[in-house]
Parts: structure tokens; sequence; C-alpha cells
């Protein structure tokens, strides 16, 4: 016999029945409440979407430059807007008489429209060669009393602009598209609007049929989706609830990765403890008793995971971004309600139906722990034994060379609006005419609050700054719209026509208030590109200096900068803490401070060569233009958290059999036992990571895809041969200081 073969020929006929106390009728109580809270939950998961927030504020920190700049300018201002633009444009020639009679009728027409703040419009620009027309048309971000309005609502009133201007020029054969921030809002929500259908319909799909294939049933596959499901609902109402009440921020990327990560982590749940059932059925002629034992014993395991990746989330709380803020809490309470249901509603489900959900294969009492040892994980562990040093070693190198393959093609410097998604939808491509036939800075300028007394030298010291729109009114004292629309009325209502160049009387700017001004800088470049945040941080810079102006600059471009910035800080801060929260957790688990070095060393080395897969495949393969700052951060707090499950599987299982018949021998029975159902966890977690891609958001694809892979080359490599033969290799002595690193190898 070798060092796996399980003593199935001294099992006894009748193994001691598991006590049925008191924990037993709180885990029914439990599932019967998960069951109808879950159910109830359901509906919540289609109305998450009116409590997203996805603008800047929804991002950055009162704290931040940005976010002060628009605290103060909005005093100056009755009506908060939303840029943006409608492009009219002729495919073959320039614009007609006849175009620009229909462009007049639409930007009457778009002037009505509810929702569009019409005292901050403008009057149409035309390009230097004739072809395009473009019309501002800010869209009212607050109400009259000045409550925000939600992004549901802005995306209603953009549409609305758009089907008014394209209906008024309709026999002209113009190109009218969206553009700037209001038609870039349309798509990104849009773009979301495919959570609650085709990215939780997609991952539904691939999990089934993965289980389908892993159980070889046509039964056993409903049980953890339906439990995965009331997970989901379950947690869709808590965060429904607190968002609307915002506790928390949800963002449209928090929901997506919501959906994904309950499901993925449920089915992990759902397939170690169905797996650890199976097992106990072997034995146990009760089925009762079977779960009863397979629950007490899958539960430490379960309960780690889900704690250290709880815990892990928790940590993004520390963020300097709403965001991540919100994400965290998002997460956890997915997570926690995927642990609850899991934990109580799945096995009372389970129990109840029977022996028969395993059917064909039905396991029945023949006292075989696990029949999966004598096949092919078995033998994967034997080989594990046998060169367990070269193992290692290479297992190591070839992560080391993943990791060299393409980090330096990884760019983490951001991505333009534009950029951010992997279609081109119509706001795209209007943004790309606008920016190629106007000054593309005109609609996003910077924005400065100033001392009155410092004004002059203020505006001097910006307009000196590179990158600044060297056109003469690019450097002005803020228009006050309500003059403007008064003069509006004055005029019968029609909007002004096209001023000479230059900045507005200051009969029409806003009047100081407290000392202080705004000022508005328009850029020489699109407020997005790199170039603008360069000139963003050199404008700061120049005002700064200005002795006594306490000014300060924000913008849409602003904002953005101060996001990066941010993300780089969260990035810095936060991964050391998820490192010592998950290094705690193990300790206390494994009851030994070697192995979770041991185990936090290799999903970190995981981690790195999951970043350089990355970037050879965002750079080669998919052609994207690079990643967001925070992609590092995202990848690694899912990566690490999620990752360490598996070796937390694997681990907890190792001890329990190292006790018994020491740690060399326990390292491959744990290897064997675990190695299918981890196996199996994995797949269906990379999967369903990978079905993020469905979504048309570079951002989100990047992270499916690095969550995806570095999950497989955890669960393969690092999991199955790096850790295993690295643990056999040290022997006892992994479970140092513990009393385990002193009994028998």
């Amino acid at each position: 016999m070798t060092e796996l073969d399980l003593d199935t020929e001294n099992a006894p006929a009748e193994p001691p029945r598991p006590r049925r106390g008191w924990p037993v009728v709180a885990v029914i109580a439990l599932a019967a409440l998960a069951f109808l809270l879950g159910g109830a939950g359901g509906a919540f998961q289609g109305k998450l979407s009116e409590v997203q927030k996805n603008d800047n504020a929804s991002y950055l920190p009162a704290s931040a430059e940005s976010t002060k700049v628009a605290n103060e300018a909005a005093k100056f201002v009755t009506v908060t807007t939303v840029p943006g633009f409608v492009v009219f444009k002729r495919d073959a020639g320039p614009l007609t008489a006849a175009d620009k009679e229909a462009i007049a009728r639409a930007t009457t027409e778009v002037a009505d429209v509810e929702g569009v703040d019409r005292s901050s419009m403008t009057p149409v620009q035309y390009s230097a060669d004739g072809t395009t027309a473009a019309l501002f048309v800010p869209l009212a971000a607050t109400d009259a009393d000045g409550t925000a309005v939600n992004g549901e609502a802005l995306a209603q009133t953009e549409q609305t602009v758009m089907d008014t201007a394209t209906a008024a020029t309709s026999d002209t054969g113009l190109v009218v598209l969206p553009a700037g921030s209001g038609g870039l809002l349309v798509a990104l929500i849009d773009a979301f609007a495919g959570i609650d259908g085709a990215l939780l319909g997609a991952a539904l799909l691939v999990v089934v049929l993965i289980l389908l294939v892993v159980y070889r049933s046509p039964v056993l596959w409903f049980f953890p989706i339906l439990s995965a499901v009331l997970a989901l609902g379950l947690s869709s109402m808590a965060v429904y609830f607190l968002a609307e009440h915002e506790v928390i921020t949800l963002t449209g990327q928090s929901q997506g990765i919501l959906s994904v990560l309950v499901l993925g982590a449920g089915t992990d749940y759902a397939l170690l403890l169905i797996s650890r059932y199976r097992e106990e059925l072997h034995r146990y002629p009760d089925r009762f008793d079977a779960m009863i034992r397979a629950w007490r014993e899958s539960a430490p395991a379960i309960s780690a995971s889900a704690l250290t990746v709880i815990l892990g989330l928790l940590c993004l709380t520390f963020s300097e971004l709403n965001s991540n803020k919100g994400l965290g809490p998002v997460a956890a309470i997915g997570i926690s309600c995927t642990y609850l249901v899991m934990m109580t509603f799945l096995p009372v489900f389970l129990a109840v139906a029977g022996r028969w959900v395993f059917w064909p294969r039905i396991p029945r009492v023949d006292h075989a722990a696990d029949l999966a040892t004598h096949g092919m994980w078995g033998r994967i562990a034997e080989v594990v034994g046998r060169r367990d040093r070269p193992a290692w070693i290479g297992a190591t190198a070839l992560l080391v060379v993943l990791f060299a393959v393409g980090i330096g093609s990884l760019s983490t410097d951001g991505l333009t609006t534009t950029e951010n998604f992997t279609n081109t939808p119509d706001a795209v491509a209007g943004q790309r005419i606008y920016d190629a036939k106007f000054d593309p800075g005109t609609g996003a300028p910077a924005v400065i609050t100033t001392n009155v007394a410092q004004l002059d030298q203020v505006m001097d010291a910006a307009g000196r700054v590179e990158g600044v729109s060297t056109a003469p009114g690019s450097v002005c004292v803020q228009v006050d719209y309500s003059k403007l629309a008064a003069l509006t009325q004055l005029s019968g209502g029609q909007l002004p026509q096209q001023a000479q160049p230059g900045c507005p009387p200051s009969t029409l700017t806003v009047a100081p208030i407290d000392g202080r001004t705004v000022v508005n800088v328009t850029l020489a470049d699109a407020y997005d590109s790199p170039q603008a945040l360069e000139t963003v941080t050199r404008l700061r810079a120049a005002v700064y200096a200005v002795p006594g102006a306490d000014a300060q600059v924000g913008g849409t471009s602003a904002a953005t900068l101060d996001v990066q910035a941010a993300s780089v800080h969260d990035r810095n801060l936060i991964i050391p803490i998820v490192l010592a929260v998950i290094f705690v957790v193990l300790a206390v688990l494994l009851r030994a401070l070697l192995a979770p070095l041991i185990l936090i060393a290799t999903v970190v080395l995981s981690f790195a060569a999951t970043l350089g897969v990355c970037g050879f495949m965002f750079t080669h393969v998919f052609h994207f233009a690079g990643a967001d700052q925070s992609f590092p951060l995202f990848a690694f707090v899912f990566l690490v958290a999620l990752g360490i499950d598996y070796n937390i599987f694997l681990m907890t299982r190792v001890r329990e059999e190292s006790i018994g018949h020491g740690t060399r021998s326990g390292v491959l029975r744990g290897l064997a036992v675990t190695g299918g159902v981890i196996t199996s966890a994995g797949i269906v977690l990379a999967a369903t990571f990978a079905v993020l891609g469905v979504l048309p958001l570079v951002f989100l694809a990047e992270v499916g895809f690095a969550v995806a892979f570095g999950v497989l080359l955890d669960t393969i490599v690092v999991r199955s041969i790096l850790v295993p033969a690295l643990s056999h290799d040290i022997g006892r002595a992994v479970w140092w200081p513990s009393a385990l690193s002193r009994s028998g190898d």
C-alpha cells in the first residue's frame, strides 16, 4: 500500500451518528428565513439601477480639490449642469442652407425639452470646413430645490434631446450624434443595463454547463444554482436599502461585480459542501446523518474562506475613492448572504431531497471515503510526492517567466472616456467627430475658484500655462446664466446669436460671493486626454504661486486627475492591509505561522504572473489602449482574497489528514481528495468572472480576464503543484510553531 491508500478494510460497519441538537434546528430555521428573504429579494435585482451613482461625486472624496471646487462653484449657479453636445455632420460636402435651417429648428425644439438648462445653451458652432455643426446642450443635474437628478433621469433627458434633434433634421440626411459628458453618460448607463440581462444570463448558463460536466447529473446542478439565485436576491435587497439611504455607494461596476461574485463564490461553496456530502453518503446510511457530518467537516474551510474574502473586501473601506469604499461593503454583503444561503438552505434542501439528486451516480454505503482518490488526482499526488523539489522549483520558475513576459507592456496610466468602451457607441463616434472638427477643450473647461482681489493675477497666470487654449475668451470669469436668461427674455425668448470672440462683459458674469469668484479655463486638448491632465497639473502649480489668491483648480479634467491620484494612493495603502488581514486569518485557521507565509507568498507570486500575462494580452492581443489606475488594486483584492480560498480548502484538509497520517502523507492525501472539487470550483469562478466581458466596458473586461486567468493559474499551478510540492518538501516544519510541527512527517 502507498501513503495515499485509504484504510477501507478496517472501516467500521456503522460510524457513530452525529448529534442532532439545537445547532441543527438553528440551521433549519435560518434556511427557511434565507429562502423567504432570498425569494422576496429577487425583485430588487432589477431595481438596483435606480440607486446607482456613476458620476465623479460617486468616486471622489470630499477632500479632493476638484470636489471642493465643485462645491464652491455650485454657489454661483442656480442649476448645476452636465455638459453635452449634439453634433450634426454631412458626410459629403459642406452643410447647405437647408441644413442650417433644420439645425436652427432643432436648436429651438431641443431648448424646450424638459431637463435641458435652456439658459446655459450657447449658439451653434460651425466647423472651419463647413461640414459639421455642434449645439451645446447642458442637462440640468439638479432640480429647482437643489436635489441631484439621478443618472436614469439624465439619460432619459439626453435620449429625448437626441430624438428631438434627429426628428427636426430627418429630411436633410444629416448624421446626428451625441457628444460630451451627457452623451457618454447615456452610453455608460446603456452598458450597465446589460447587468440584469446579458451578464447574469450568460453567467448562469456558463455555470450550469460546467456543473453538468462536473456532476454528470441532470438534476444536481439545480441545487447550487437555486441557492446562488436566492443569495443574489438576498444581497440585492440588502444593498438596495443601504444604497437608497446613502449608507453605501453603488456604482454600475459594483453591481456587475456583485452578480458574478455571488454566483461564482456560491457555486464554489456548494461544490465543497456537496463533495463532502457525497463522501459521507458512502459511510452513513442515513442521509441526514451524512449531511450533518459533511456540514461540520466543511464548515471550517468554507467559513474561513468567506471570512477571508469579506475582510479582504472590507479593506477597501480605507480607500479615498467613494466607489471603492462602496464596492467593499457591497461585495462583502454579497459574500455574507452567499455564505448564509449555502450553509443553511442548500444543506437542508439537499438532505430533504435525498440521495436521488446524484442520479445516475447515486452514492451507496460502501465505506469508500472518496472514490476520486483512486483516480487522476491520486496519481497527480503521487507524482508530486516523488518529485516535490523539482515540481515546486519548476512551478515557481514558470510564474516568474509569465511575470517577465508582459509586465513591461502593462500600462496603468488610465483610459480616456472614449477608450473605456470595447464597442463604439454613438457618443464615442460623436465625440471623435467633435474633437476633430472643433476646439476639443470646449464644453468641459477647467474651473478655478479664487479670491477676487487676486483675480487679474490668477487669470494672467492661467493664460500663460502651456496647454491652455490661446483662442480669445479662453480664460474668463464664469457667465451668470440667470442674467443671460433675462437677456434672452428681452429678445423675445430667442437664444442669443453668435457673439464676438472674447470674454463676456462683466454685466453677464457672476457676482463675487464672500470675496470669491469663479474662472473658466478652456484647455487646448480633449478634457480626458493625458495632455489635458498634464495641463491641469501645470495650471494648479501656476495659480498656487499667486500670493493670497487661495486659488484651486477643479472641473472634469481635474476630477479625472484626482481619481487617478486617489487610485494610486489606495493601491499603495490597501494591498499591505489585505495581506496582513489574510495572514492573521490563515494563522488562526491553520494554527501556524510558516504555512500562512508560504500560502500568501505563492498567491502574491501568482498575482504577479497574472499581471505579466495581462500586460501582454491587453496590449498585443486585445489591443486595449491601457488600463485604469485602479486595475491593479481590483485585480489584487479579488485574486488574493479569492485565490487564497483554494489554498484554504486544500490546507485545512491537509491539516486534517496530517493529524492522523503525518504531514507528508497528509499533503498528498489532501491533494488527492480535494483536487477534483477545487479544480471544478476554480473553473466555475474563472468562468463567471470571464463573463464580465459581456459588458462593453474595457475596465470590467480587464478585471474579468485578470481574475479568470489568475484563478485558473492559481488552481492549476499554485494549488495543484507549487503549494503541495513545497509543503511536502518542507515536511512537518510547515506547521511551525504548532505541536503538529513536532509530530511525525
